[in-house]
């Protein structure tokens, strides 16, 4: 690669100690080509994102069906999506084309594909015959994996993951996306309904989300207010080093939490015919990363907030 692609392609990063190494050799410089490509065609970055949704979605549709070709081309069609992924990002860095709105959207991406592979697998796996040997169709019971290893467990493993990254970027002072809930329905409420009915509904499910990570960091949502009451919504430099200092190795934990490890996890189990045991993957692995990403979090919270002597 040479010296000035790589250095525009790093420019297009939120910040590189929260880029995987596979994003930062594979994903980020391909996503940098569609980025470039579209920004020739004055695509919006929203565009690009919506394309991503479709394929996406259509990678679950593949994997309804059992076949080579279909697994394959459905791994295809993710990696395409998560190509584009990268690529919207990058574009609007490049273009400073940057809206809640676009980062809204790229967080529903995301979950629009994974409930699409998640459905389709179960419906897939439904009639089939479960392992060891019983001969009994999962029925019913497949349903319950899937609910338990997606809406219970994936979810919220993605969530404080994209929320871990975003409050490293906030001390970092660097391309942080970090909301209040407080803020989101302060402007939900605002929004009228005649003009923005839709921005006003969407507003309503994100804060709800955004209420959801911050009921999963306790600590640190005392922290924030500890360093609010004491400097304001500005950071001061010493006290952004040290927590991302304390908190960079964690960074490891947060990016298996998010897409390239389940990715490769699904592939290697769609390939063997079993992707029962991506379920299993998800309730077991990505949990005790989850509980254990969480507890050392939360526990350089709660010492940096004893440290500062502010009582909240």
């Amino acid at each position: 690669m040479k010296r000035n692609t790589k250095a525009a392609i790093e420019a297009t990063f939120k910040s590189k100690d929260t880029e995987e190494w596979l994003d930062i050799w594979f994903t980020r410089p391909i996503g940098y080509l569609f980025a470039r490509l579209f920004n020739a065609f004055g695509v919006h970055p929203n565009v690009v994102t919506v394309i991503s949704i479709f394929l996406g979605v259509f990678a679950g549709f593949c994997w309804y069906h059992s076949s080579l070709g279909w697994t394959i081309t459905g791994i295809i069609m993710l990696m395409l999506a998560n190509f584009l992924d990268s690529a919207d990002g990058q574009l609007a860095r490049l273009t400073g084309k940057k809206t809640l709105w676009g980062r809204l959207l790229d967080g529903f991406a995301g979950d629009l594909w994974f409930f699409s592979i998640y459905l389709f697998l179960v419906l897939r796996l439904t009639p089939e015959p479960m392992p060891f040997g019983t001969g009994q169709p999962w029925g019913i019971w497949i349903w319950i994996l899937g609910f338990f290893s997606g809406v219970l467990s994936h979810t919220r493993q993605a969530a404080l993951a994209d929320y871990y990254r975003n409050i490293y970027l906030l001390f970092n002072g660097d391309h942080s996306e970090l909301n209040d809930s407080r803020e989101l329905a302060a402007e939900q409420t605002c929004t009228p309904w005649r003009r923005g009915w839709f921005w006003k509904i969407w507003l309503f499910f994100y804060q709800n989300y955004t209420r959801s990570q911050e009921r999963m960091t306790p600590s640190f949502q005392k922290l924030r207010s500890a360093i609010r009451a004491e400097h304001g919504d500005t950071i001061p430099p010493e006290l952004g080093r040290e927590f991302n200092r304390r908190t960079y190795r964690l960074l490891k934990w947060t990016n298996i939490s998010t897409f390239n490890t389940r990715a490769i996890v699904l592939y290697i189990t769609l390939f063997a015919g079993r992707p029962w045991l991506y379920f299993v993957f998800e309730l077991t692995v990505m949990n005790i990363i989850f509980w254990g990403m969480k507890a050392a979090h939360e526990k350089v919270c709660r010492e940096m907030t004893a440290k500062s002597g502010v009582v909240v």
